[in-house]
């Protein structure tokens, strides 16, 4: 298949599925494996590919959320949803504990991640595993305690942060997963979840990108990738396609959660991964 229409189809894969609690990384490694694709899951370039498309997706958050991003920095240390001057419990305090919690643990088991990347069985299995456990907490959270992120504690961002060492251990689990049904556990309201999920993601997915991006053109892992014009442009097109497609989930997100609850999201990580486990048999 023509690269472009791959990088097309690609970015619209990444663009959907990084905000929805289902896991992009398994879709990606789903794609590709179909026959329409046949692109071998250790090809260096399309690994980059996947670390640049997904970059892409996490860039539309600053745009979309600009306005609440910017009342976060221009009122610290001053929590804006309590009126009290709490830079501990400030939401850009949160995200950095959230963020250096989960970067820590990540950055120490980065063999054991690169080697479950690989794995269908892995992906199958934590797909399953996560579809239950999110439909069992989003039905027994229905009574939170926290509806805006500003009135979280740091001990609240700090266990969202670990929960999200999972996803990045065991892909198939879903980072928005993991953060959504910590921050369900913790007492915060599913919009207040998703949100947090968001706001996360943005150092947690810039900094895990730009440092596997680096170091897959720096050659660390192989031999450094030689570029050119074509390949240049199809990595451009899925970055672009990946971008748009996320920010229109995002918005489409936002208002589906603030309505009705996570269950079907859960159905479809069970059914896929119970289908995957099958044809792994």
């Amino acid at each position: 298949m023509n690269d472009y229409l791959l990088a097309v189809i690609f970015g619209i894969i990444e663009g959907v599925t990084e905000f929805l609690p289902v896991s992009s990384t398994a879709h990606l490694r789903l794609a590709k494996a179909l026959p329409f694709a046949g692109i071998p899951l250790e090809d260096p370039y399309w690994k980059m590919f996947d670390i640049v498309i997904q970059l892409g997706a996490v860039l539309c958050l600053p745009l979309y959320f600009r306005t609440r991003l910017l009342d976060f920095f221009t009122s610290f240390p001053v929590n804006s949803a309590t009126g009290r001057r709490d830079p501990l419990n400030h939401p850009v305090t949160l995200v950095f504990i959230a963020f250096v919690v989960t970067a820590g643990p990540a950055f120490l088991l980065k063999k054991v991640i690169s080697q479950n990347l690989e794995s269908f069985q892995v992906i199958g299995w934590a797909l399953l595993a996560g579809g239950v456990i999110m439909w069992v907490v989003d039905a027994l959270c229905a009574k939170p305690r926290v509806t805006d992120i500003g009135q979280m504690n740091w001990r609240q961002a700090a266990w969202i942060g670990a929960v999200q060492v999972l996803s990045a251990v065991f892909p198939g689990t879903s980072r928005s997963m993991a953060t959504i049904a910590a921050g369900q556990v913790a007492g915060l309201s599913r919009a207040a979840a998703l949100e947090f999920s968001f706001f996360v993601s943005l150092p947690i997915m810039v900094v895990a990108t730009g440092y596997d991006l680096l170091k897959t053109l720096a050659g660390h892992d192989a031999a450094p990738l030689v570029m050119n014009t074509h390949l240049w442009l199809t990595l451009a097109t899925g970055f672009a396609v990946s971008f748009f497609t996320a920010w229109a989930v995002v918005a489409w997100f936002m208002g589906w959660v603030r309505r009705r609850g996570f269950a079907p999201f859960a159905a479809y990580r069970i059914a896929l991964g119970l289908g995957i486990l099958l044809y792994l048999r």
